[in-house]
C-alpha cells in the first residue's frame, strides 16, 4: 500500500499526476467532536497508481495536493462529492474543479436516485466493496493494512466506473445534463457557513415573525460559538433548547434556568448572559427586519388529484428514459406546475421541460392522458377539439 507521509513524496505523486486527463479522489474524515471535518486520509488514483496521503503526518504541507485539486488540466471524478469539496473549500479556500460526480451521473443514466458508491461499484465494476473499515477511527496512528486496502479501494473502483459513465453519457448525449449539478458543486455558496442562516436548517412548526426573530440570534449565537471552539452544535445547545428559548424568550437568569436541558449553571455563566442577549435583540428587532417563514401553501381544491397524475407522469417518463425522478422534479414542481403554467420551476426549463414539463401541461389541459396496459401505464394521444 502505498501512503504519502512526507511533502516530498507528495510534491512527486502529485507532479506524476498532472499529466492525467483525469484523477479519482475520495477523503476519510471525522466531525463527531468537531464542527469543522477533520481531515484524516486522502485518496488518490491516476490511470496507473494510487496512493493514500496522511493528511496528520508531521511536518507534511499538503499545498501540492491543493494545487493539483485546482488544476484546470485534471478532472476531479469524486463520489457524493459535496463533503469531500466543503473540506478541500475550507482547508485550502478553493474548489477543486473542473469536477465530475459519479453519484450525480449515475441518476441521470438511471441508476435511481442517490445511488450509493456500493451499489453503483457492483453494477459498473464487478466488485464488491468491503465495508468492515467503514467506522474505523481515521484520526488513529498507525493506519493498518486493512484501512488503507478499504481506502485506497474506494478510488481505484471508481475509474472503471467513472468511464462506463462517460461512454453512457456521451452515447445518450445527456452530458450537459451533469452541468447545472456541477455548478451548484462548484458553487462556492454552497460550502459557505453563514450564522445568520443558521435558523433556517431548524425544523419550526410556526412562522410567527417575533418567533423567528428570535430563533435567528439564537442560532446565529450557537453558530458562531460552536465554529469558535470547534464542536458541534449540538454540544454548545441542542436545537430542542434552541427553540423552547425562542418560544419561551426569557427575560432573566431565572427564567432561562427553566429551560430543559439547559440548568442554573449555564444560565449564570457566559453563556447565559450571551443568551439572554440574544433573545433580547430578536425581541427588539423591527418588525420589518424579522425573518418571515416559508411555509409550504395548501393546494388549491381541486389541485390535489392533478398533482398525483402528475407524479404518475413523472415517475413513467424517468423509468422510460432511464433518469432519476429526483433529478427532473420535486413534489414542490409537481404542485407549482398544478397551480401555473408559467411556474418558475426547473421542471419547465431546459432538457427537463423537453422530458416531462411539456408532457405535464398537456396532461393537465387535457391533451394528452395516461392508461394501463399491462402492467405499464402509457400515453394516450387525446382529441383537443373535444
Amino acid at each position: 500500500m502505498t501512503l504519502i507521509s512526507t511533502t516530498a513524496d507528495l510534491e512527486a505523486l502529485c507532479e506524476r499526476l498532472k499529466a492525467a486527463e483525469y484523477i479519482t479522489v475520495d477523503t476519510e474524515f471525522m466531525r463527531e467532536k468537531t464542527f469543522w471535518p477533520k481531515l484524516c486520509l486522502v485518496q488518490i488514483a491516476g490511470p496507473d497508481e494510487a496512493a493514500a496521503v496522511d493528511p496528520l503526518a508531521d511536518g507534511i504541507d499538503l499545498a501540492p495536493l491543493y494545487r493539483l485539486m485546482g488544476d484546470p488540466s485534471v478532472l476531479k471524478v469524486f463520489h457524493a462529492a459535496r463533503q469531500d469539496v466543503e473540506i478541500f473549500y475550507n482547508l485550502a479556500g478553493e474548489i477543486p474543479k473542473p469536477l465530475f460526480d459519479t453519484q450525480v451521473a449515475a441518476m441521470v443514466c438511471g441508476f435511481g436516485d442517490s445511488v450509493g458508491y456500493e451499489t453503483l461499484i457492483a453494477k459498473l465494476a464487478g466488485a464488491r466493496v468491503d465495508k468492515s473499515s467503514r467506522f474505523t477511527d481515521w484520526s488513529a496512528r498507525p493506519l493498518t493494512e486493512r484501512q488503507l486496502t478499504y481506502a485506497l479501494s474506494d478510488v481505484t473502483h471508481l475509474r472503471p466506473a467513472y468511464e462506463k459513465l462517460k461512454r453512457r453519457l456521451v452515447r445518450t448525449d445527456r452530458a450537459s445534463w451533469l452541468d447545472e449539478e456541477m455548478a451548484v458543486l462548484t458553487d462556492p455558496a454552497t460550502y459557505r457557513v453563514e450564522p445568520d442562516d443558521a435558523w433556517k436548517r431548524l425544523k419550526v412548526r410556526t412562522d410567527k415573525p417575533r418567533f423567528l426573530a428570535i430563533l435567528k440570534e439564537l442560532a446565529a449565537w450557537r453558530e458562531r460559538e460552536a465554529q469558535r471552539k470547534d464542536i458541534p452544535r449540538s454540544r454548545v445547545l441542542r436545537d430542542e433548547a434552541l427553540l423552547e428559548i425562542a418560544s419561551h424568550a426569557p427575560r432573566s437568569v431565572d427564567d432561562l434556568a427553566r429551560t430543559r436541558g439547559l440548568g442554573r449553571s449555564v444560565a449564570e455563566g457566559r453563556w447565559g448572559t450571551e443568551l439572554l442577549a440574544a433573545v433580547e435583540r430578536g425581541v427588539s428587532m423591527p418588525v420589518g427586519e424579522c425573518p418571515a417563514g416559508e411555509p409550504r401553501p395548501e393546494l388549491p381544491p381541486g389541485l390535489a388529484p392533478i398533482v398525483e397524475l402528475l407524479r404518475v407522469l413523472l415517475k413513467m417518463r424517468c423509468e422510460d428514459e432511464q433518469v432519476a425522478t429526483k433529478l427532473v422534479a420535486s413534489s414542490a414542481d409537481l404542485e407549482a406546475i398544478a397551480a401555473d403554467d408559467e411556474a418558475p420551476v426547473q421542471a419547465l426549463k431546459g432538457w427537463r421541460r423537453e422530458l416531462f414539463g411539456d408532457l405535464a401541461l398537456k396532461l393537465k389541459h387535457g391533451r394528452v392522458g395516461l392508461a394501463i396496459e399491462g402492467k405499464r401505464v402509457r400515453l394516450v394521444p387525446l382529441d383537443e377539439g373535444r
